[in-house]
C-alpha cells in the first residue's frame, strides 16, 4: 500500500507517482490512497502509470482537488479496470464528467461521501444529480457520509439498503448556521423510516430537540444498530439532554437495540467544547451495562472515512 497526503507538495507529487511505474511496484502495488492532494501536476501521467500497475486492487480518493474533466478523461483511456474503492469529494466540479467516470468504475465503488459545506441550493441541486448517477452505476455502497445532509439522502440511503453498513449524518459543528437546526429536525423525522434493519455503524452529529430524537427513536425500532452515535450541538435547544437521556432509555435501553452508545452534548457557543458525555456519568454507564450496551466515549467510537480505509499515519 501506498498513500499520497496532504503533507506532498503537489511540485514534487509528478515523479514519486510515475516511480510507480517501476517492475517492482507494477507487479506488487495493490493500495493506492489519494489524501487531499491536488491531481492537476500528474493528471497528464495518470494513464501511463495505472496502465502499468497490474495487481492494483483498491484506490481511495479522498477529499483531492482537480477531479475536473480533464482528470476524468485520462481515468476513462486507463486500459485496467480502475477499482476505485473509495470516493470523498470536497466538491462537484463537472457532474456530466463524472457519469463517465462512474460508468467506468460501477460497482467497485464503496465508500462515498462529501466534506462539510455551506447549505447552497445550486450544490445541492448538483448533489442530486451525483446521487442519480451512482444509485444508476455504483449499487454496492457499503459506508455513506452525507455531509451536510439535505433532502436527497432518504431516497440516496433507501436505494442503498441492503449494502449500507456505515452512515455519517453530521452538521458542521465549527460553522453554524440557523438553518442547521430545521435540516436536523428534517432528517430525525425522517432517517429512521429509510434505515435498513441491521447497521454496522451511525453517527448523528445535529441541533437535536428531544422531541425529534423520540421520533426518530420509536421509527427506527426496526433497526440494530452496533454503533450509535448521538452528538447534539446546543446553539438553540438547552435542558433538553435529560429529557434525550430518558428517550434513549425507554427505545434503545429497554430494547437493547444497539450494543456500543455514545451520547454527548457540545455547547456551540464560542469555542466547541463538550458540556455533557454520557460515558463519564459512571452510575449511567453501569445501568446500560445491565442491558448489554456499551457506552463509551465519542472519539473511541467515531469511524471516520480514513479510519474506515485504514489510512495509514506515513504518506509519500
Amino acid at each position: 500500500m501506498i498513500s499520497f497526503g496532504y503533507n506532498v507538495f503537489n511540485d514534487i507529487l509528478y515523479k514519486p507517482f510515475l516511480s510507480l511505474k517501476n517492475s517492482h511496484c507494477s507487479n506488487t502495488l495493490n493500495t493506492i490512497i489519494f489524501y487531499y492532494i491536488d491531481f492537476k501536476n500528474i493528471i497528464s501521467i495518470l494513464q501511463e502509470v495505472f496502465d502499468q500497475l497490474n495487481v492494483l486492487e483498491s484506490i481511495h480518493i479522498l477529499y483531492c482537488d482537480s477531479l475536473n474533466s480533464d482528470f476524468i478523461q485520462q481515468i476513462t483511456k486507463i486500459n485496467n479496470p480502475f477499482k476505485l474503492r473509495s470516493l470523498f469529494m470536497k466538491e462537484i466540479l463537472h457532474v456530466e464528467s463524472l457519469q463517465f467516470l462512474l460508468q467506468k468504475i460501477g460497482d467497485y465503488l464503496e465508500n462515498f461521501g462529501f466534506k462539510n459545506r455551506n447549505i447552497e441550493d445550486e450544490y445541492n441541486e448538483l448533489k442530486l444529480q451525483l446521487y442519480k448517477l451512482i444509485m444508476k452505476y455504483c449499487t454496492k455502497i457499503r459506508y455513506f457520509d452525507s455531509g451536510i445532509p439535505d433532502n436527497n439522502i432518504y431516497l440516496f440511503i433507501e436505494n442503498n439498503q441492503h449494502n449500507i453498513n456505515y452512515l455519517t449524518i453530521n452538521v458542521d459543528i465549527y460553522h453554524y448556521v440557523f438553518a442547521y437546526n430545521e435540516l436536523s429536525s428534517t432528517v430525525l423525522q425522517n432517517l429512521g423510516y429509510v434505515l435498513p434493519s441491521k447497521l454496522e455503524y451511525l453517527c448523528l452529529t445535529l441541533c437535536y430537540r428531544a422531541s425529534d430524537l423520540k421520533i426518530f427513536l420509536k421509527d427506527s425500532q426496526h433497526t440494530f444498530i452496533k454503533k450509535l452515535l448521538i452528538q447534539n450541538l446546543m446553539w438553540e435547544y438547552w435542558d433538553e439532554g435529560d429529557k434525550m437521556l430518558l428517550y434513549i432509555k425507554k427505545f434503545i435501553m429497554k430494547n437493547e437495540r444497539v450494543k456500543y452508545l455514545s451520547f454527548s452534548e457540545l455547547s456551540g457557543l464560542g469555542q466547541i467544547s463538550t458540556i455533557y458525555n454520557l460515558a463519564y456519568k459512571e452510575e449511567v454507564v453501569n445501568e446500560f451495562k445491565l442491558h448489554n450496551i456499551i457506552v463509551q466515549d465519542h472519539n473511541d467510537l467515531c469511524i471516520t472515512a480514513c479510519n474506515f480505509i485504514n489510512l495509514p499515519i506515513y504518506d509519500i
